[in-house]
């Protein structure tokens, strides 16, 4: 099993995600002999899963099912355990645009926290580039090697343990994108331009208040980058749902327009909007948006070497 790479069947220390429903998943790591219990009841790694296909429905002991998925960056996204606050799917999507990543890409990162970026960028980058990432925390960069080695990407991510701002990257002039995810970013401009190719690398610095960015800017100015750009993403999601709304009553007149035009009994008109005249409502389909949106996460601030 690889993050990057998609194998038919589960096998003795995989990570597979449990799927109960899309608000419902879990990631669980695949053992001989473990059982794992949900609402639906136990599953038995060694019968039920250990040889089967990823994507198989596997019945529980209490006659419930659950699908058993292939991890992705994106569904580790939504279950990772958090040792940080992380980036979501929305802010990475344009984050490996704009730094115009691609197969075989260098990309330098700070930091690493809870690894959600990170396996993202790895994928983008293999099979040929290479992710060197940075951790001020010790321990939360020890779990990151933890991870990268369970998930079978080890050999395209380099994790070190120091502090961006004072000690760099490790690397000199042949990154093709730096991301910066740290309380100070202006610090480390001088060592991302450092770690980038001599022309055209690019330089994001993800920060959720203004005036990080402000300060971020003008350090970039001060480095010499060009093509300065801050922007924001907002996702509204819609639910699409049968509304019911009740008939207006326009009086007599439109009473007689009704039943003159239209025959309830008619079984061509079942199903119609009209069909619902006599029970005073009609029903439609209709998009509506989450009653909570997530709003503002942070500011994205890109840049080009020159």
């Amino acid at each position: 099993m690889s993050f990057v790479e998609y194998g038919d069947t589960i096998k003795d220390g995989d990570t597979a995600i449990v799927f109960l429903g899309h608000e419902s998943m879990f990631p669980v790591k695949v053992q001989h002999g473990t059982v794992t219990q949900t609402k639906y009841g136990v599953i038995r790694h060694s019968t039920d899963l250990i040889g089967k296909k990823y994507g198989s429905k596997v019945t529980c002991s209490k006659g419930g099912w659950v699908f058993i998925l292939h991890p992705t960056p994106e569904l580790w996204t939504m279950n990772l355990p958090h040792r940080t606050q992380i980036l979501y799917s929305t802010d990475i999507s344009i984050i490996t645009m704009m730094l115009e990543l691609k197969p075989g890409s260098i990309v330098c990162e700070s930091g690493t926290g809870s690894g959600s970026l990170s396996h993202a960028l790895i994928r983008t980058v293999a099979p040929t580039g290479h992710l060197y990432t940075v951790e001020f925390h010790q321990q939360r960069a020890e779990k990151a090697r933890e991870e990268f080695r369970e998930h079978g990407v080890e050999h395209l991510v380099t994790v070190t343990n120091q502090d961006v701002c004072k000690n760099g990257f490790g690397v000199s002039n042949i990154a093709d994108a730096v991301f910066l995810d740290i309380p100070s970013p202006w610090e480390a401009i001088g060592h991302a331009k450092s770690a980038l190719k001599a022309e055209g690398g690019r330089i994001c610095s993800f920060s959720p208040c203004i005036e990080q960015v402000q300060r971020t800017c003008l350090a970039m100015e001060e480095y010499g980058f060009t093509e300065i750009n801050t922007l924001e993403i907002l996702l509204r999601v819609y639910n699409v749902r049968t509304i019911s709304l009740q008939i207006p009553d326009l009086g007599k007149a439109a009473e007689d327009n009704s039943s003159a035009g239209f025959d309830s009994s008619d079984p061509s008109h079942q199903g119609s909007p009209c069909a619902n005249l006599q029970q005073g409502t009609v029903q439609f389909k209709s998009g509506v948006p989450l009653r909570e949106v997530v709003g503002h996460t942070g500011y994205l601030t890109f840049a080009t070497k020159s």
